[in-house]
């Protein structure tokens, strides 16, 4: 099926053969997204890995492996990342009160400023970013991203060799 799309003139040659891709679309989107937010971040010392992490945590008690699920990080990094944070004085592992073996995280006293702080961050650039936009393509662009993600997209499937999740820092 060929996928009409009307380009912008900012559009360059090189790219425009991409247009109607839409891997290659959110591909390019979340890189240039993500080095916005790695650099807005910065100054909290947070990078957003660290900062969705910590929020996730906020929403209950994970163990590390829950918070890997709800971020979608592998296991390797987010023990890295929760290593990163625990030194920073962000979060704690605690042992979980229903598995031995588990560790929960909790967010600390600093951890929950440096969301607080984020939060009105990735909400400034996020309206920043979706202000490129008309008013009536933004909530549809959400809408639309949310609708693949709790349906089609809502699970990767297996290939081989597998495709690891990375989120620049």
């Amino acid at each position: 099926m060929a996928i009409e799309v009307e380009t912008s003139e900012k559009t360059t040659d090189g790219t425009r053969c991409f247009s109607g891709d839409l891997a290659w679309l959110l591909k390019h989107t979340s890189y240039a997204l993500s080095t916005e937010l790695v650099a807005a971040l910065a100054p909290l010392g947070v990078s957003p890995r660290g900062y969705h992490v910590l929020t996730a945590a906020m929403t209950g008690e994970h163990t590390q492996t829950e918070l890997a699920q709800l971020v979608g990080l592998d296991k390797t990094t987010m023990v890295v990342t929760i290593d990163e944070l625990e030194a920073a004085g962000l979060a704690k592992r605690r042992p979980s009160p229903t598995d031995r073996r588990a560790r929960v995280i909790a967010v600390t006293k600093a951890g929950q400023r440096k969301v607080a702080e984020g939060r009105e961050i990735m909400a400034r650039v996020q309206e920043e970013v979706l202000a490129t936009l008309p008013p009536r393509e933004r909530q549809g662009l959400l809408d639309g991203l949310n609708r693949l993600i709790s349906d089609r997209l809502s699970e990767p499937v297996e290939c081989s060799p597998p495709i690891r999740r990375r989120e620049p820092r």
